[in-house]
């Protein structure tokens, strides 16, 4: 089987990804205080940047002869972004230190596929998460700056 590795790593990607934006979208309905009239239709476009890096992905996995998750029970079952209940009693920054631990593991995904399409020789998929992990380090450093910190983890 060509890179098995991969597909495996990318399907975790698709059901990560489809988590995320109902994380994103939680936020983005949930959030109530000072910053909601310009976080809440921020949060629209991060909502479509996430569905458009799930969908090059699962077309990607496609592409190698791979078959990605496609439904909610695929999602729930296979990702490892936690669900919270939803309640109006969390804070915007609450729910931006949510977003940023949840866009941090994304981005570490991302470069731990980075490193098994490098041992896999699939370099096309490689440059593919290389633009998507700047993209997502991109955000965690908005999120971050929201928050009054340094793009790092602990700052």
């Amino acid at each position: 089987m060509k890179y098995p590795k991969t597909k495996e790593l990318l399907n975790q990607l698709v059901a990560d990804l489809g988590q995320m934006q109902m994380v994103v979208r939680q936020t983005h309905w949930y959030m109530r205080g000072t910053g909601f009239l310009t976080l809440h239709p921020l949060l629209d476009s991060w909502m479509d940047d996430l569905n458009e890096q799930r969908d090059e992905i699962a077309e990607r996995l496609i592409a190698i002869d791979g078959s990605p998750y496609a439904t909610l029970e695929d999602v729930v079952k296979h990702t490892k972004i936690e669900s919270t209940p939803s309640t109006w009693d969390r804070s915007i920054t609450e729910r931006f230190t949510v977003l940023s631990q949840d866009y941090r593991y994304l981005a570490d995904l991302y470069q731990k596929g980075i490193e098994i399409t490098d041992d896999e020789k699939d370099f096309s998929t490689q440059d593919m998460l290389i633009e998507h992990k700047t993209n997502i380090e991109k955000r965690l450093w908005m999120i971050q700056a929201q928050l009054g910190k340094a793009p790092e983890r602990d700052n």
